[in-house]
């Protein structure tokens, strides 16, 4: 996330709907203040669609959709839109609004150096008033590490973790991936080599 961009004080979520509609670029909404999206590093687009791919292959034939970096998810109780970097949904109610979602199962962030600490931090505390969201996962590219966050029956946040060679299970949408398949292709020069 970037800085607040100047906006009227009655900037609502209506305005912002409106509005988000017209521009070029996106933009993420948390309660009157819009806040311009960040570029990202080839490593991580590809991270996204890898993970997108493998999640349309393990749902086909269910009525979930997946989207990529490219559809809102709405955090009604919070008053904020997000673009999630990968969301499944499986709530019908989510086809009944074609410009955002309000009922995911799983959502997943691909990390990056500037946005970390927000993904982690205040970014998931939104996310976890989503009702409906089951799994929370966190791709650590530098880390080569990928982190998903089960709600479990107690409403309690259960943290799993897996490296290269593993495969990991989501089970609210009955997937099992390898964690190879997120990460491949996904290395980039170290810096010493990217001025050469």
């Amino acid at each position: 996330m970037a800085l607040p961009l100047d906006k009227p004080p009655a900037f609502d979520a209506e305005a912002y709907l409106a509005w988000e509609e017209s521009q070029a670029e996106k933009h993420e909404y948390i309660n009157g203040e819009v806040f311009a999206m960040v570029g990202v590093r080839q490593s991580h687009g590809t991270a996204t669609l890898n993970f997108a791919f493998a999640l349309r292959r393990e749902l086909k034939g269910a009525p979930c959709r997946v989207f990529a970096e490219a559809i809102k998810t709405r955090v009604e109780s919070r008053n904020a839109f997000f673009y999630p970097d990968v969301v499944v949904t499986c709530d019908p109610r989510d086809r009944l609004t074609p410009q955002f979602i309000s009922h995911p199962s799983l959502i997943i962030e691909i990390l990056s150096e500037s946005t970390a600490a927000f993904d982690r931090g205040e970014k998931f505390a939104h996310y976890r008033q989503l009702e409906s969201l089951q799994e929370f996962g966190i791709v650590d590219l530098k880390a080569k590490r990928i982190e998903i966050f089960r709600r479990n029956a107690e409403n309690h946040w259960v943290l799993y973790e897996y490296r290269p060679g593993e495969e990991f299970e989501l089970p609210s949408l009955n997937a099992r991936i390898s964690v190879d398949e997120i990460f491949d292709d996904t290395d980039e020069p170290s810096e010493s080599t990217e001025n050469v």
